[in-house]
């Protein structure tokens, strides 16, 4: 199994066991932006507990490495667990849902939008994309984070609501970045 059929596959148990689930970070870049290496994918995920145990069963050894005590921590703590398929070394991080504002506003934003030739799946809208990667950007200043919003601008620009950036960058105390970004600089 390749890293594309593996993501495919958690694509596919996600929408068989009718997950409330978003993609972000490089892939969600990907599919607004220029294409690139990546190692795993970033998925923000609304996993009851209830369906934890079931979620677990579906990434069994020895092809998968997943840990049920720290699915479960994930969801209790809205922390993070992570999800490897051994052959490749391929990895997914699902992130449990917070509950602040712009991490609920950003999940009720999310759409379908192709994952590839033969499925659809959710993904954050680029415009959430971005402010969340300005806000790594401001973190720890990586500047894959601002590569992956240009080649967004480059790809998608037109397409983005930038009055929604606008605001919503301002709120949160990261517009400096955005406005350079918007002009160019």
């Amino acid at each position: 199994m390749t890293q594309a059929e593996f993501f495919a596959y958690v694509v596919d148990i996600m929408e068989e066991m009718r997950l409330d689930y978003m993609i972000t970070g490089s892939v969600a870049s990907m599919a607004y932006g220029e294409p690139r290496l990546t190692l795993d994918m970033d998925i923000v995920i609304d996993l009851p507990s209830s369906l934890a145990e079931r979620f677990y069963s579906k990434f069994q050894p020895p092809d998968y490495y997943a840990d049920l005590e720290s699915i479960l921590a994930a969801i209790r703590e809205d922390g993070h667990f992570n999800i490897i398929h051994v052959p490749s070394g391929s990895k997914v991080d699902f992130y449990q849902i917070k509950k602040d504002r712009f991490n609920q506003e950003a999940f009720s934003r999310r759409h379908k939008e192709a994952f590839d030739e033969t499925r659809l799946a959710s993904f954050s809208s680029p415009e959430d994309v971005i402010i969340s990667k300005l806000l790594f950007y401001k973190e720890g200043k990586s500047e894959k984070h601002i590569r992956d919003i240009k080649g967004i601008l480059q790809i998608s620009g037109d397409k983005l609501d930038t009055s929604y950036l606008d605001k919503k960058t301002k709120e949160l105390q990261i517009y400096e970045y955005w406005r350079n970004l918007k002009a160019g600089t």
